[in-house]
């Protein structure tokens, strides 16, 4: 189960068998989004699985976050979603009103972030086999012009950015699922972020180096993927990391780092410090960014690492997400 986490046993799946298999001609760092060239025009292209439980959860449900994830990925790799297509694995037994709740629910997302479904498919398994369902989506999109996503161009000095506070999302699924005795007024984050990027390239586009929606394995593995990627050190603030009360708490008392909890509705960007307040204030007028803050810096070191500086003046590192803390999350 680790393997999907998306922390340390993913990469090295995917560095230690996919990579070298699959992607042998790939010239630069693994991203959300691949951009393909078909007869000189660039096109951007992602793929995802979703494979929450339970379905339907405060805020949002899997046909919503299927949507979202997949637009985000696009929007976080600098394009603009134009298409998707579906697959669907349901499993014997599910109840129709349940399956027309989550294609309404995708129907819905897909006309918010103005994308149309051109295609899918459909499979059927025994009963036991699917958690319900599982929905797998492919999206399509249009590089934004005037910005290029790349760990390598990230320097000494840039900025970096967080769109809201992170967590709500982990902690909403873990709470929706009943195991714990545990009562909080939160909700999943999953929206799509496209018009919140959309503001920060209208206003800082040359400025902007790297973006990445921290989903499984949160905050703290997609820094340290960067940090690898680029051979630099992220230095956070724990005081700037905006939080809710909620998530503080059930981390708190469940052992959790809240920069580990997934989150389906937020975006990190590194973006070059002469451009770095001019896009957490485009940040700050669109609706939804109000809670974006400027979080830390890049630095020479640790190199290929990530510390926080504590609120008592103390410093940790903080690694890639080891385990797996809480499957079947998106």
């Amino acid at each position: 189960m680790a393997h999907g986490a998306g922390g340390k046993a993913s990469r090295r799946l995917v560095e230690g068998l996919f990579a070298p298999l699959l992607f042998e001609n790939a010239n630069a760092p693994l991203g959300d989004a691949a951009n393909v060239r078909i007869d000189g025009a660039s096109v951007a292209i992602t793929t995802d699985s979703f494979v929450v439980n339970p379905l339907k959860f405060p805020g949002g449900s899997i046909g919503e976050l299927a949507v979202n994830g997949t637009m985000n990925d696009l929007a976080v790799s600098g394009a603009k979603g134009q298409a998707m297509v579906a697959t669907f694995v349901l499993e014997e037994g599910l109840p129709a009103s349940v399956l027309e709740g989550e294609i309404r629910a995708m129907a819905a997302a897909l006309h918010r972030a103005g994308v149309v479904m051109v295609g899918g498919d459909t499979k059927v398994v025994e009963r036991g086999k699917a958690d319900g369902m599982y929905i797998t989506t492919t999206g399509i999109g249009r590089f934004m012009p005037r910005v290029t996503i790349d760990a390598r161009s990230v320097r000494p000095g840039d900025k970096v950015i967080l769109s809201g506070p992170i967590g709500d999302h982990g902690i909403t699924i873990l709470l929706a699922r009943g195991e714990l005795d545990l009562e909080a007024d939160l909700s999943s984050d999953t929206r799509c972020v496209l018009p919140l990027i959309e503001a920060m390239v209208d206003e800082a586009a040359p400025g902007i180096r790297w973006m990445r929606d921290p989903t499984r394995g949160g905050v703290a593995t997609s820094l340290n993927e960067l940090a690898r990627d680029c051979g630099l050190g992220i230095v956070l603030s724990e005081e700037e990391i905006p939080m809710r009360d909620e998530v503080r708490g059930a981390c708190e008392l469940l052992g959790l780092d809240p920069l580990h909890s997934a989150n389906e509705g937020q975006f990190l960007a590194v973006v070059a410090p002469e451009y770095a307040d001019a896009a957490l204030n485009a940040l700050n007028r669109t609706e939804g960014g109000e809670d974006a803050f400027i979080i830390g810096e890049v630095r020479t070191e640790p190199a290929c690492g990530v510390l926080v500086t504590t609120r008592y003046g103390g410093s940790r590192i903080v690694d890639m997400l080891v385990g797996d803390p809480l499957p079947r999350i998106c």
